[in-house]
Parts: structure tokens; sequence; C-alpha cells
């Protein structure tokens, strides 16, 4: 099987069945996008990455740096994940520098975007991004401010829609 297929499988698997290729009528409906929040929600970072950038690839609108961003944030997830994981690892111990790169270019990406957009608080979501980065540089990269207890949530607003 190869990465297409398994993140077609994982997109079904999220939402009830639907195609990751799927047509909608709203961004914010697509299984990809919302098996983003799914699969960030449950901690799964990496596969919130994959999920999106299935969706990423495909874009040709200006939704295209929206996605890169909120990726870039996932991905600087999987990095403070695994350093919390394995923080004394020769490798996973070093992963708080590459969060931060990450973190300010998904702020980077996703400020234009702000203050919402599909549903979605980029403001507050800006806000999160600036508060990991500033606890890291605060500890001059040694400590992890993520945890498995204290994981945030991200959701999509029914009642707000912007873009």
């Amino acid at each position: 099987m190869n990465k297409d297929q398994r993140i077609s499988q994982l997109v079904a698997e999220l939402s009830s069945g639907a195609s990751a290729a799927g047509a909608v009528e709203e961004i914010a409906e697509h299984p990809c996008y919302v098996g983003f929040f799914r699969c960030w929600n449950e901690q799964r970072y990496y596969e919130a990455h994959d999920v999106l950038e299935h969706l990423w690839l495909r874009t040709k609108t200006e939704d295209a740096n929206y996605f890169k961003g909120l990726i870039q944030a996932a991905g600087g997830f999987v990095h403070l994940q695994k350093q919390f994981a394995r923080p004394t690892h020769p490798k996973d111990g070093r992963r708080m520098y590459p969060a931060v790169r990450l973190f300010r270019l998904a702020e980077k990406n996703l400020r234009p975007f702000a203050p919402w957009r599909h549903r979605f608080d980029v403001d507050e979501f800006l806000v999160l991004l600036c508060r990991q980065v500033e606890a890291i540089l605060a500890s001059d990269h040694c400590d992890n401010p993520w945890s498995p207890e204290t994981a945030s949530k991200i959701t999509l607003s029914r009642d707000c829609y912007s873009g």
C-alpha cells in the first residue's frame, strides 16, 4: 500500500467512509480537513499532518498556504511529542529547535488568514503557537511545554465562518 492509499484509508476511517477525494461544497466539511482536527485532538499530530497534506497537495487556491501553516504547526507538535517521549535520546532530545522553526513558519503562513478561516479561529491558534515558542525560548530550548495531559484541543466552530 502506498502513502496515498494509506492516507485515503485513514481519512475513510476518520470520516465514517467518506472519500479523501470526495467533492464538498465547503472546505470545513472536507474529510481531510475534519480529519486533521480529529487527529490533532487525539494527539496524532503526524497523522494530522499526513491527512491535511493529502488535501494541500491538491489545492490550487490561496488555501494552499493556510493548509501548509496547519501542517507546519502539526509538525512542530510532532517534534515536541517525540522530545517529550525520549528527552535524553540523541536525536529526539534536540527537537525543540525544529519545533520553534516550524511554529514560526506556521505563523507566517497562517497570519494572513486571521481571524477566522473555514470555521477555525486562526487568531486563537496563533496565540497557542506563540505560547509554545515563548516557553521554549524562555527555557533556552531546555523545557518542553507540551505534555499529553496538557495538550491543547482545537475545534471547528459551527457559528463563525469566514473564507
